[in-house]
């Protein structure tokens, strides 16, 4: 695969600008990025600037906590693919993970998949599960993987970037292992340099999550 397209070019910070999002779309085409990923609100302006390039939509889903309702997370997830999406990164709910409540972390997972499969703009979008791993111990880890296969999950991702830690690789390796080839993993949160990089790719990586994505570029030049 060509190396730019293990990456979202990413952009989540609360004071980005119209601007700053439309800087990053540019980037994003120069470098023939996987896609450009955005809070809901931008997915609009992102849909509109990467119209007619191989570059995808990606949107955040019940971002960064993932304590809101399901249904919220529902709705988030329609509007994003009405308004453009190509991908949907959800983050879990961490807590009701944490206390074992299994079902209610799987439901949460499946009814934002079923808005992924069934929208009003009958297009299918590409799913993807933060599990958050700075919080999870490894049990908790290998649940949320399994949890997220029976949804249905395209990805599992490890990080919102916005905790207490991002990837590592050796969750990445773990959670390419419980995954078993049947969904991607997505490395994010911390992965600033082409060193770094490399190594989420040579642990399992299968896409990687960063705002460094043009200095990574450019470092790798």
């Amino acid at each position: 695969m060509k190396f730019s397209k293990y990456f979202d070019h990413t952009i989540l910070k609360a004071d980005a600008t119209a601007e700053d999002v439309k800087r990053i779309c540019q980037e994003a085409k120069e470098y023939d990025f996987a896609s450009v990923c955005v809070n809901s609100y931008y997915t609009p302006l992102v849909a509109e600037e990467l119209k007619d390039v191989d570059v995808k939509v990606c949107t955040v889903i019940g971002f960064p906590l993932g304590a809101m309702s399901t249904l919220s997370k529902k709705l988030e997830t329609v509007d994003a693919i009405e308004n453009g999406a190509d991908e949907i990164d959800m983050v879990i709910n961490v807590g009701a993970l944490k206390a074992k409540d299994y079902e209610e972390v799987l439901y949460d997972m499946k009814e934002v998949k079923d808005a992924c499969v069934h929208n009003p703009a009958w297009k299918e979008a590409k799913l993807k599960v933060i599990i958050e791993t700075c919080l999870l111990s490894e049990e908790e880890k290998i649940k949320a993987c399994e949890l997220a296969i029976e949804a249905g999950a395209d990805f599992v991702k490890t990080s919102t970037g916005f905790s207490t830690g991002g990837a590592t690789a050796a969750d990445v390796a773990l959670m390419k292992k419980t995954v078993a080839g049947k969904a991607w993993v997505k490395a994010s949160g911390g992965i600033r340099d082409l060193k770094t990089a490399k190594e989420m790719i040579q642990a399992g990586a299968d896409r990687l999550g960063t705002s460094a994505t043009v200095q990574i570029m450019e470092e790798m030049k």
